[in-house]
């Protein structure tokens, strides 16, 4: 299994998994304001290339 080194990928993947955690689990609702914050820096890097 290789990983990708594109630091905006992995935290879009940080992301997609914590949505999907917080969606199935009630009490990950407070997670809201770090899913912001990832999905933004996610996006930024992505836009970067990086």
């Amino acid at each position: 299994m290789k990983f990708t080194r594109n630091i905006g990928m992995l935290l879009l993947a940080a992301f997609l998994i914590l949505w999907g955690l917080m969606q199935l689990v009630p009490a990950l609702g407070g997670l809201g304001l770090i899913l912001a914050i990832l999905a933004i820096a996610a996006g930024i890097f992505i836009l970067l290339g990086r």
